[in-house]
């Protein structure tokens, strides 16, 4: 009220109206209430006012109030009525709102605005000036008042309301906007897909669906907030419009086509691992024909001059002086088992490791017998590779599948170990002890068993049901003690492939025809004495061993050359045969059965190596196998069980397995 603005018209002669209001038409009279205007609205407002109240002076005449107490009447009905509807319209609203606050008191009574009124209305009407500004103050605050209760009294938005936002604390504000966005677990937003889409159970709560499964899988069997009973059977999902979830739609879509391109790039490994494999296959058939194209050249050039291979000596070109290309040195012993039982040693030429048998280190906590790694660039040991749960007494590696270790043992089983993983992958139960294996070179998909019972079964990788084949014993049924594969090479003297099984009694060449046809040829040993046979497959050599009896009293290495009968007739097929090439004596004793090795000497030009360990004096004997020539005899603690000549950068090495400890040799 008090910043109501009001203007006085002049007095004259002539009556005046007074006109209460804001808007800028030319009406005489309007009984709308003035509304209280801001401070910059004051002058505009006066202005106008003083202007109107010139016009209705000049036309007062014309008015239809033609007298005073005409005017005043009129002006005390109005100010009555206007009072009696404002005052009810705030008490309804009042009564429709609820107020936290109380309004504000009224300065002024309305029974005091009616009794200033009255006495407008009653006094002196020869102080026209007087009582025109008393008048019209009374109804600009008569006015002015009611408009004050409406606006206390009208509906207001809640963004608006001062009342409601004192009634609504921040916290709580906050606290319904995050409900209904996040899980009640893991505080994070659920989801519209995926695992942490939105879920609920059969109490109400609503949670990601991976956060309350897991929750129930745990061993919660209530729900996290009510504590109700809950089972993951009560877990169902929500497919709700307005409830609010976080939209990973995208993110799953990326997720999956992630998931693709990772897949794709393992198939893209794959075949680049396929590609090398098949690179090497290439490799090693080229190296093959290149060393077929150099024999070949050899025995014509020897033909040529009227030499022949054949006879009771080795070919010219083994006959040299190998002592004067070099000898070994011995480099490191490493102790491979404490209590013994290491009884076979083989060469993993793709991991560069040695790999020597012997019985579990842990026998409490995992009983049976495995194999122990020893790395050849540093010569220590690093692992321990448990295998079969007896004695094992072969092991094999193929030429084309890289790490993957075939072994036999007494536990009536042959085994294929992945080396990368260190884990059996197949495993065949053969029925009977397993004495020695090997691989088929010229077909990586068979594997043999050679049994105690003098059979040899085959096997086939792809098939993990039984043996495809068995090859009976010819004679009598004495355990396989050794197994060698000879693959074919057309340009030998010698062309056929086929497997060499050794045993007690003698040998005999099986010979691989096609598939799983085999031809067996009996070999002329000595019977009752053989103890191992070796073979060298680029000369087609092969060394037997003969352990001491009446007729010779000392260990015996033999080296024969394999050798075939031409075909004369085609109803009669080839014979195959061995005829002695040179012998070895070592030591008067032998009960262990002894696996000796025959090789390329690493002098080359087509020299040949033959080791043996010596029982009698506990020593590696090695001999010049073109001269016969005894070239080192290096001692050992134990008498030597297995020995196996391996070579990584560019360098020779020589290794001799006893039962505890294996020492390596260095060619120099």
């Amino acid at each position: 009220m008090e910043d109501m603005e009001m203007e006085v018209a002049p007095v004259s002669s002539e009556p005046s109206v007074i006109v209460v209001s804001e808007s800028g038409s030319s009406t005489e009279e309007e009984d709308v209430p003035m509304q209280v205007q801001g401070p910059s609205e004051r002058p505009r407002l006066s202005a106008r006012r003083v202007v109107r109240r010139r016009h209705i002076g000049q036309i007062g005449s014309h008015s239809q109030f033609s007298t005073h107490e005409g005017r005043i009447r009129r002006l005390r009905e109005l100010i009555v009525e206007n009072l009696a509807e404002r005052l009810s319209g705030s008490q309804d609203a009042q009564r429709s709102v609820p107020r936290v606050n109380p309004p504000p008191l009224d300065p002024e009574p309305s029974s005091s605005r009616t009794a200033a009124a009255a006495n407008v209305a009653t006094s002196d009407e020869s102080s026209a000036t007087g009582s025109s500004v008393s008048t019209e103050a009374e109804e600009t605050r008569a006015a002015a008042q009611p408009d004050e209760s409406q606006r206390e009294t009208e509906p207001v938005s809640e963004s608006e309301d001062p009342v409601t936002a004192a009634a609504s604390p921040a916290g709580e504000t906050e606290a319904d906007e995050g409900e209904g966005e996040t899980c009640s677990i893991c505080f994070e937003p659920w989801t519209t897909a995926g695992d942490h889409r939105l879920a609920a159970l059969r109490c109400g709560h609503l949670f990601g669906y991976i956060c309350i499964s897991r929750w129930l899988t745990s061993g919660g069997n209530k729900c996290p907030q009510c504590n109700k009973a809950a089972k993951r059977g009560h877990i169902i999902f929500l497919y709700a419009r307005k409830l609010k979830a976080l939209d990973n739609a995208e993110e799953v879509r990326l997720k999956s086509r992630l998931e693709l391109e990772q897949g794709s790039r393992r198939m893209e490994q794959l075949e680049v691992a396929q590609c090398r494999q098949q690179m090497q296959l290439m490799v090693d058939e080229n190296v093959r024909l290149r060393k077929e194209v150099e024999e070949l050249r050899r025995w014509k050039a020897q033909a040529a001059f009227g030499g022949s291979s054949q006879g009771a000596s080795l070919p010219s070109s083994q006959r040299q002086d190998s002592s004067s290309g070099g000898h070994y040195v011995f480099s490191k012993a490493v102790l491979v088992s404490q209590t013994g039982g290491s009884r076979v040693l083989s060469y993993c030429e793709p991991l560069g490791c040695l790999l020597a048998s012997q019985p579990s280190p842990q026998a409490t906590l995992v009983p049976g017998f495995g194999v122990k790694k020893i790395s050849t660039a540093t010569l220590k040991p690093s692992q321990y590779v448990p295998i079969h749960s007896k004695q094992i007494r072969g092991l094999a590696f193929s030429r084309h599948q890289d790490s993957l270790l075939l072994s036999a043992a007494l536990d009536n089983t042959i085994k294929l170990t992945s080396l990368m993983t260190n884990t059996v992958v197949q495993a065949y139960n053969t029925g009977r002890p397993v004495w020695s294996c090997s691989w088929c070179h010229d077909n990586n998909n068979y594997i043999y068993a050679g049994l105690a019972s003098g059979s040899v079964l085959v096997y086939d990788t792809r098939d993990t049901s039984t043996h495809v084949q068995e090859l009976a014993p010819l004679r009598s049924s004495c355990p396989v003690v050794s197994l060698s594969y000879i693959p074919r090479a057309a340009s030998s003297m010698f062309p056929c492939g086929g497997l060499i099984a050794g045993t007690l009694e003698g040998g005999c060449f099986w010979e691989h025809m096609e598939g799983t046809t085999y031809t067996p040829h009996i070999l002329p040993l000595e019977s009752g004495n053989c103890t191992d046979i070796q073979v060298e497959p680029d000369s087609r050599h092969c060394l037997v061993t003969y352990r001491p009896g009446r007729a010779n009293p000392s260990l015996r290495c033999v080296l024969m050359e394999l050798s075939r009968t031409p075909q004369t007739d085609s109803s009669q097929r080839p014979v195959c045969s061995c005829s002695p090439v040179q012998t070895f004596i070592a030591g008067s004793s032998c009960k262990l059965l002894t696996k000796n090795a025959v090789f390329k000497s690493p002098a080359g030009e087509g020299a040949t190596l033959v080791c043996a360990g010596d029982e009698a004096t506990n020593s590696t004997m090695v001999w010049d196998a073109g001269t016969g020539a005894l070239l080192q005899k290096m001692p050992a603690d134990l008498p030597v069980l297995d020995i196996c000549p391996f070579g990584v950068n560019q360098s020779s090495y020589l290794a001799s397995l006893t039962e505890k400890m294996l020492k390596v040799y260095k060619w120099e």
